[in-house]
């Protein structure tokens, strides 16, 4: 007689919030995140606390500024300590054909455009709502 009992594995929130990350939807905001905390239980708590882009990057010590124009190549000339960021995350998004560029800076703020942190805010909503948060 076979055994007709399945075995299942309880994902936590924590394993599910890593999981999806790593998918191919959330990797522009995944590097984001990484560059903002190395600690994923607290980017996985920020996620579920907050409700806006904004409000993530705040609750994990940054401040959102945002600029009409990020020029990667002069950003990138500008990279370490003494130019000021930390580092140049130039995402693209395929479907939309959009450069969504953002920078992680020394002085504990992250530059986005308009359409860059409305991009990734809309990551994140796809994100808590995929989490069931």
């Amino acid at each position: 007689m076979a055994d007709s009992s399945t075995n299942t594995v309880v994902e936590t929130k924590q394993q599910r919030f890593e999981r999806l990350l790593t998918t191919e939807p959330f990797k522009g905001l995944k590097a984001i995140l990484d560059n903002l905390s190395r600690d994923q239980a607290a980017l996985c708590a920020g996620v579920q606390a907050t409700n806006s882009f904004e409000e993530l990057v705040g609750k994990l010590g940054y401040r959102v500024t945002m600029t009409k124009q990020i020029h990667i190549a002069d950003c990138y000339s500008r990279t370490g300590q003494a130019g000021g960021i930390k580092a140049v995350l130039p995402y693209f998004d395929i479907p939309t054909q959009s450069a969504l560029p953002t920078l992680v800076n020394f002085d504990s703020t992250v530059t986005a455009t308009p359409k860059s942190a409305a991009f990734f805010n809309g990551l994140l909503a796809d994100l808590k709502r995929q989490l069931g948060v």
